[in-house]
């Protein structure tokens, strides 16, 4: 032993940091390693690029070790407003699992005082009015439409940053100036934040999808898109219904918010009149016999026939963690618990003009709700993108 090079503490912890880097191909599953990755930030355009991470190992080693140390042990506090809802216990369980989040407090006005398992954690919901906070550095509105939008701003004269998981803050519901959370198509707005306003579940399935065509000038003039989605019951949420019990749903298919009336047409007509389209848009959802996941086919009158009926999504999206361009119709359980859309394109044949059926696919819960908000967060807090996101 007497022949070992004494070293120091400094330096035997670069030796360990070293070590314990994840490779490329490795998942970022211990909390040290994973906080030892540099962002890189890349400017938001309709063709944004995900974030990547460095590969060089030694110029990590520069960076002073008492960073690392602050930010694996001293993780984000946020907190969970209407943790009870599917959505709320999905962002706790994001929350959970997150390497540099930690959950302050989770609130459940009707279940206040009651115990729930976590993952591994044992959480205790508290009356919203209770809420600290203060305490935090984010919250999360997973309140009931009509509702959140005042502890949004509660949150804010608190000192903390929101994002809105409610309809109230959404283009097209009276309220202008509130970053729209497309991750994808927003970045830059989002990045820093104090408050963002994420979307819901039918149009982030269908707007991911209408952009590449929208920003190329493919969508006909004055042409109408028609959608039909098709969602699990989680999409209702989980306040007692007669409709939405078992003896009701299975078996059965139907459609709801018939006569081109849903809630959800308000952002997407706000969303596609920003972007500068004439379209029209028929939208119309149905409930499937299923708890989770979101199909919709979108019928897109074309300016002109496409000679790659997938090139638009790849060049718009490549290098995106959380979209996937698919040759084949993707399927529900290609998208189950992850936070990604799935998109594919097919010509229709047998028209007088072009036109393109357009097919994509999300868990509801995940990229129509709780993952999109925590891959927002992460942005707002500075954070890598993809931190604690199943892709």
């Amino acid at each position: 032993m007497g022949d070992i090079p004494a070293v120091t503490g400094e330096e035997l912890l670069q030796l360990l940091l070293v070590r314990d880097l994840p490779a490329a191909d490795q998942p970022e599953n211990r909390l040290l390693p994973s906080v030892l990755v540099t962002q890189i930030e890349s400017p938001c355009s309709w063709s944004g690029r995900a974030h990547q991470a460095a590969s060089n190992r030694s110029e990590l080693i520069d960076t002073p070790f008492s960073h690392y140390y602050a930010l694996s042990v001293n993780r984000i506090r946020v907190g969970v407003l209407g943790a009870s809802g599917y959505a709320g216990q999905e962002l706790c369980r994001l929350v959970a699992q997150h390497p540099q989040l930690t959950l302050a407090f989770a609130t459940a006005n009707e279940q206040r005082g009651a115990t729930v398992r976590v993952g591994a954690k044992t959480l205790q919901y508290i009356a919203t009015d209770d809420a600290p906070l203060q305490d935090v550095e984010l919250v999360f509105s997973a309140l009931p439409h009509g509702a959140s939008k005042i502890w949004v701003e509660r949150t804010r004269e608190a000192g903390a940053r929101a994002v809105d998981l409610s309809a109230d803050l959404r283009p097209g519901n009276g309220c202008e100036g509130i970053p729209y959370g497309l991750t994808e198509l927003n970045r830059a707005l989002v990045a820093g934040a104090s408050v963002v306003a994420n979307p819901g579940c039918y149009p982030t399935s269908i707007l991911v999808a209408l952009a590449p065509l929208v920003e190329r000038g493919l969508v006909a003039a004055d042409a109408t898109v028609v959608v039909n989605s098709a969602s699990g019951v989680t999409g209702a949420g989980n306040s007692p219904k007669r409709e939405l019990l078992f003896g009701e749903v299975v078996e059965d298919f139907r459609a709801y918010g018939v006569g081109n009336t849903h809630r959800h047409l308000n952002e997407m007509r706000a969303t596609l009149d920003a972007w500068g389209t004439s379209a029209d848009i028929v939208f119309t959802p149905h409930l499937l016999p299923v708890a989770r996941g979101i199909l919709s086919t979108i019928v897109v009158p074309l300016s002109s026939p496409l000679d790659d009926r997938l090139g638009p999504w790849r060049e718009m999206y490549e290098g995106e963690p959380f979209i996937e361009i698919a040759p084949d119709t993707p399927t529900l359980r290609d998208v189950r618990h992850r936070n990604v859309v799935r998109i594919s394109a097919t010509p229709l044949a047998g028209l007088k003009s072009p036109a393109l059926l357009v097919t994509s696919a999300i868990d509801n819960l995940m990229k129509g709700a709780a993952g999109q908000a925590v891959q927002n967060a992460n942005l707002m807090l500075g954070l890598e993108e993809t931190a604690g996101l199943p892709a």
